[in-house]
């Protein structure tokens, strides 16, 4: 009896297909179900460095649909996290909303200035783009302060954690499995994103967006909720970080942040959906690395009152080093991986 050999597709579902191997479709839920049992096993620092990591998944595939499915640059992501922050923290703690109002609540809130901003990408792209964007964060931050009735100036806002179904999600375990289970939510929403009408639409704008005009594609309609979706993933995120720091401040949610996310999109991959994994990872355990690094030259070297700067320095070697000899990110690394170990030893 023949068999076929290789991996290969008869039809469009298959080649668009999420899980497309049975040894794929054997490890993704074996690999879920462990991430459920880590907390089982692991400390207070790791889970909340997981939490962490969750949150910034969220915020990275948000991002990554504007900038790396649609070739929108923004330097604005880190107010629309704020955003979604400050309307977790007025719809929990002032007006008394229950997590499933108020997450909900949060990316529609940043969807809505997403769109706003999205209006201007008509006529302005690339360089001006980034500057508009740029103006939002600034201008957001300025809110942020300004705005004390609302949202407390300098002071901030505090928030409770969440209850879900009578639970307090008073501990950084009880936490995990929400931030899990929004992280993977938003991978799988993401990752089929690319699979529908839109998605391809989208891609279609960041490779040449004057030929997808000529194609028949609805430019101002597919860059507006481009806007929209990745605008709700950052307010997401935003209600999700509020809750597990309970302290949210005009200082969370500066130009820093920005450049942070967009790092991840640039390390990890642009227009990968695990690039944006990788990416999040990356950024958020680097520092902590350093940290252990930091800490083991202090003793021999007077450097550890410069880490802030040496974090910078290095964070823009990193983006540099993978700007010129890697741009795919780490996806593309893990992709040559892969693909050598399964030609070895016939590698060519």
């Amino acid at each position: 009896m023949l068999r076929p050999c290789g991996d290969f597709k008869r039809n469009y579902s298959q080649e668009e297909a999420i899980l497309q191997t049975r040894f794929i479709k054997v490890v993704i839920p074996l690999f879920v179900l462990t991430l459920y049992c880590l907390p089982l096993f692991l400390g207070d620092f790791y889970l909340y460095l997981l939490n962490l990591v969750f949150i910034a998944i969220l915020g990275a595939q948000g991002i990554n649909i504007l900038t790396g499915f649609t070739g929108q640059i923004s330097l604005g992501h880190g107010a629309f996290i704020g955003i979604g922050a400050y309307t977790a923290g007025v719809f929990s703690t002032k007006l008394g909303f229950s997590v499933w109002v108020v997450l909900p609540a949060a990316g529609c809130a940043s969807a809505l200035i997403g769109v706003m901003v999205g209006v201007p990408s008509l006529r302005i792209k690339g360089f001006y783009l980034a500057m508009a964007t740029l103006a939002l964060q600034f201008l957001m931050e300025y809110l942020f302060m300004e705005l004390r009735p609302i949202t407390g100036g300098s002071e901030g806002l505090y928030l409770e954690r969440p209850s879900i179904f009578g639970l307090v999600l008073d501990t950084d375990r009880q936490f995990y499995f929400l931030g899990a289970t929004i992280a993977i939510l938003a991978t799988l929403g993401a990752r089929n994103l690319l699979r529908t009408r839109v998605g391809r639409a989208f891609i279609s704008i960041r490779d040449r967006d004057i030929a997808a005009e000529l194609i028949g594609v609805d430019i101002f309609k597919y860059k507006i909720m481009s806007f929209a979706i990745s605008s709700f993933y950052a307010g997401v995120a935003g209600a999700l970080l509020a809750y597990y720091i309970t302290v949210i401040n005009p200082q969370s949610f500066s130009i820093h942040l920005s450049i942070d996310y967009l790092a991840m999109i640039i390390i990890g991959g642009l227009g990968s959906v695990l690039g944006a994994i990788y990416g999040a990872i990356f950024i958020v355990l680097f520092p902590e690395f350093l940290k252990i690094w930091i800490e083991f030259a202090a003793q021999y070297l007077p450097i550890d009152e410069v880490f802030p700067a040496i974090r910078e320095i290095l964070f823009g070697f990193i983006i540099v080093f993978f700007l010129i000899f890697e741009p795919e990110g780490l996806a593309k690394i893990w992709w040559n991986i892969k693909a050598y170990w399964k030609l070895w030893p016939f590698s060519y």
